[in-house]
């Protein structure tokens, strides 16, 4: 049975402490129950995924998805085309 590293079980208890005390107003699973997303009141998105590894070995990964920052009022936001 494979073991979690250390490394991954500090980022996954890191990613889960930034929701704590946080009001969840969704939850979701995916039809194959390889994705758990969770989404908050403001805004952020937990997300638990079962991944393979490069061996084909379940892997479980954490994530915290934020909003994309709105730019201040004042940016000035400028578009380079390839053409």
């Amino acid at each position: 049975m494979p073991l979690t590293s250390v490394q991954d079980l500090r980022r996954i208890a890191e990613s889960i402490e930034q929701v704590k005390g946080h009001t969840v107003t969704d939850v979701t699973v995916r039809s194959d129950c390889r994705q758990l997303r969770v989404t908050l009141e403001d805004g952020r998105i937990l997300l638990v995924s079962v991944l393979l590894d490069e061996d084909g070995r379940p892997r479980l990964d954490i994530d915290i998805l934020r909003l994309p920052v709105a730019p201040h009022p004042n940016q000035l936001e400028v578009d380079f085309d390839s053409e």
